[in-house]
């Protein structure tokens, strides 16, 4: 997950729960603001560990640091206690009223174990064991960016300080409807760029969506009447639903690729359905084999309409559309290529890898991607592929990340 939306859900859940104020608010620091404050750093703390990848000249950083102790369900009583710590220490030099120690340590762990349970649902793999294991768990719930969960976990804050003062709300609200009204043309347009258009009813839902919330509630007053905490902890049920809906998802998904992997007699080293953008009802289904990986993308929407029209589960068939991602044949560049130690950390992090091998000229170049990051646009090379390029004499002369 994007540490932006850890930020935002960090302060959805001190509000919800620990009843925190806005971060924002036109009051001074007080305990309660304090709270959102405290458990919105503890969201967003674990990526922290970025600052390692900026500062360092070590490319594989990503696959062996990122997500590793600073995640770490064993490390976190750890950064709770120092985060704790400090901030008891700024509060008092600030003279801020502050909860106390075992509270705000409390706060601190959730807002951990809120990011950490938010990148276990993406596919990324989050190393919760460090260092005891080294090991990625991943749940393939949620697209690492899902604008949709981002929304959920903002809107309801958004529309608790949109009707926390009465004398204001209808300006508050209808200047959040005019900064929202546009969000999902642009986001399609990302969507677009990326290679992952979103419909055209999707826009004009989204858009009836955040006129419904910001303007209809004004009329009547009784926006007004709804508090603060019963806002946010709708918002907080509100994501908890959308996480069940992926998982939901996630398990039709899953469960047609192994329908498919039975279908066509596969030898299945692993397999998996890994969310795409732009929702969660679009999957991308991954079987490893031994000569390769097979690729069944699947949207659940389109999955139901024929589900329907046939009165009965999608079956496979003959006719179903897939893609095969052969592994290059055995050759003496490939096995030295996998012998290098930067190789070995790639292949530790890959869970559906893909060999490539050709020439350019006289050099020998051999690729390793990862499908579980799906190529959408054609223009770019896969995200996490490795190439090593050799000489004739069968030298190492380059290596890194394809950019």
């Amino acid at each position: 997950m994007d540490t932006i939306t850890h930020g935002i859900a960090g302060a959805l859940l001190s509000k919800a729960i620990f009843r925190g104020d806005d971060l924002f608010a036109a009051r001074s620091m007080n305990r309660q603001r304090l709270v959102t404050w405290a458990l919105t750093l503890g969201a967003i703390f674990p990526d922290a560990d970025t600052f390692r990848d900026i500062f360092s000249r070590n490319p594989l950083l990503i696959i062996t640091w990122h997500r590793s102790l600073t995640h770490s369900l064993l490390m976190l009583p750890l950064w709770a206690l120092l985060l704790t710590s400090g901030t008891r220490q700024i509060a008092r030099w600030r003279r801020w009223d502050s909860p106390s120690f075992p509270k705000l340590f409390a706060i601190y762990a959730t807002g951990i174990l809120s990011h950490i349970v938010l990148d276990l649902v993406t596919t990324f793999g989050t190393m919760i064991w460090s260092p005891w294991v080294w090991s990625r768990p991943a749940w393939d719930l949620l697209f690492i960016v899902d604008f949709t969960f981002t929304a959920t976990v903002l809107l309801p804050q958004l529309l608790a300080w949109v009707y926390a003062n009465p004398a204001r709300i209808r300006p508050r609200a209808i200047g959040m409807w005019f900064v929202f009204l546009p969000a999902p043309l642009v986001i399609s347009r990302i969507a677009q760029i990326v290679g992952a258009p979103i419909a055209d009813r999707a826009i004009l839902a989204a858009t009836f969506l955040f006129t419904v919330l910001f303007l209809v509630p004004v009329f009547g007053g009784w926006g007004a009447k709804i508090s603060h905490s019963t806002w946010n902890r709708a918002g907080l049920l509100a994501a908890s639903a959308y996480i069940g809906l992926a998982i939901y998802a996630h398990s039709s998904a899953l469960a047609r690729t192994k329908q498919f992997a039975a279908f066509e007699h596969l030898e299945v080293q692993s397999i998996a359905a890994l969310p795409l953008p732009p929702s969660f009802l679009n999957w991308d289904g991954l079987v490893r084999t031994p000569r390769g990986v097979y690729e069944l993308r699947t949207d659940l929407a389109k999955e139901a309409a024929i589900s329907s029209a046939n009165s009965g589960p999608p079956r496979a068939s003959a006719t179903l559309e897939y893609s095969f991602f052969p592994d290059a044949v055995p050759n003496p560049y490939i096995e030295s290529a996998k012998l290098l130690p930067e190789v070995e950390k790639v292949l530790w992090f890959a869970r559906f890898p893909v060999t490539h091998f050709h020439r350019e000229g006289r050099d020998a170049v051999v690729e390793f991607s990862d499908l579980r990051f799906a190529k959408i646009r054609p223009d770019r090379p896969p995200s996490f592929t490795y190439r090593v390029r050799f000489g004739p004499s069968g030298e190492v002369l380059s290596q890194g990340w394809l950019r």
